[in-house]
């Protein structure tokens, strides 16, 4: 009993922070709803076209701005409020998931008004992604950074399973419209998480001046590490080739396994399960080192090969479950490599620099791996996100 409540005390150490307490309540909240809506976009995009490669682009239109605009975005984190910045950016949000609700309400959307309102979305999120990644050592310290950064981990893979398992009904029972609405409903809750920090707690660094050559200064920093510049080149490789399961996921459900939105909610809500256990364990560890990176990147590989292999719809969730755990785990050792390396005034763009490899490489990936499923179908996107993550770790 002793042993259990040591246990839970670790895994849940950044909860004792009130300030980050709040973010992670506001966080379950908004990003539930943010993967209500990538289902819905993902399966609104599928059933207008019944294209693979429409799939791919949506997904790709959906980070290209990251990829694109985050390293600008990652600036901003360093010269402005990060509390405050937030803010802006949650309320932003509301405007391409209203548009979505109502085009779809009315019967008049088109793909193109999908593929314009998701890179919209994308838009915002360059922003906001890096500024929510440099704000989390300034809640909780560099002593439970990397606690913070796993139990972020289990918010995004909790929001994994609770918002499509939740898009899966609405779709199957009312249709596709409402869950954009739902996403729209739940920004305010995050805002007023953030609103009721309390800033005199917040460890903030010393803001970057304006000054020519912030970006370049940036990138010849991360060049002249070796800690740094060795996770980013890992993340790069894995996440380009591997990290495409938004694109591989409803392919699979539908076109290997002759399935619905149910069957895709469920594959999808099995990884997140994986990712959730991955990123407790991660955060009662505690600690990230270049060994662990490496083994989770070569389990990571095989357990895709497993997904790919699988015969049938439940056996594909099993092995997926392992691939979420694997996973979750080398993307928040990555994370909390960088936050504890960096130099607090350069954290803002080296962390907007692994959103531009963690999600920025999508818009060259997701088209890549909806091609490949599309002419050779799913399970060859996935063995070749498995190939990707067995090279990075060897």
């Amino acid at each position: 009993m002793r042993q259990g409540r040591r246990l839970s005390r670790k895994v849940f150490l950044s909860l004792g922070v009130a300030n980050y307490r709040r973010y992670f309540v506001g966080q379950i909240v908004s990003l539930s709803g943010n993967w209500i809506q990538i289902v819905a976009e993902t399966w609104l995009i599928l059933t207008l076209t019944h294209s693979g490669v429409a799939v791919g682009l949506t997904t790709a239109l959906q980070f290209a701005p990251i990829l694109l605009f985050g390293a600008f975005g990652g600036l901003l984190a360093d010269r402005f409020d990060k509390r405050r910045l937030l803010m802006v950016t949650q309320v932003a949000m509301v405007v391409p998931a209203v548009a979505l609700w109502a085009l779809a309400a009315s019967g008049a959307v088109e793909p193109w008004m999908v593929f314009a309102l998701v890179f919209a979305r994308g838009a915002v999120n360059a922003v906001d992604n890096p500024t929510r990644q440099s704000f989390v050592i300034e809640m909780v310290g560099p002593e439970r950074v990397v606690n913070a950064v796993s139990l972020n981990s289990v918010i995004v893979h909790s929001a994994r399973m609770v918002g499509p398992a939740i898009a899966g009904v609405l779709i199957a029972t009312v249709g596709v419209e409402l869950c954009f609405l739902l996403n729209a409903l739940t920004f305010p809750v995050m805002v007023m998480a953030l609103r009721r920090m309390e800033p005199d707690q917040l460890t903030r660094p010393l803001r970057a001046t304006r000054e020519p050559g912030a970006l370049r200064a940036a990138l010849r920093y991360v060049a002249a590490t070796p800690a740094l510049a060795i996770p980013l080149a890992m993340m790069a490789l894995v996440s380009t080739l591997a990290f495409n399961f938004q694109v591989l996921l409803p392919l699979l459900a539908r076109f290997t396994f002759d399935g619905g939105p149910e069957s895709y909610a469920a594959l999808v809500t099995a990884m997140g399960a994986g990712s959730v256990v991955g990123a407790l364990v991660a955060g009662a560890r505690g600690r990230a080192s270049s060994r662990m990176l490496i083994a989770s990147s070569a389990a990571f590989g095989l357990f895709t090969l497993m997904a790919a292999a699988a015969p049938t719809l439940p056996l594909a969730a099993a092995a997926l479950v392992l691939v979420g755990a694997a996973s979750v785990t080398f993307a928040a050792g990555v994370n909390s490599t960088l936050q504890l390396e960096v130099e607090p005034a350069m954290r803002g763009r080296v962390m907007a620099l692994y959103s531009v490899v963690f999600l920025g490489a999508t818009p060259i990936g997701a088209p890549l791996a909806g091609w490949l499923a599309q002419v050779a179908g799913p399970r060859a996107g996935l063995l070749l996100g498995a190939a990707a993550s067995l090279l990075a770790a060897g």
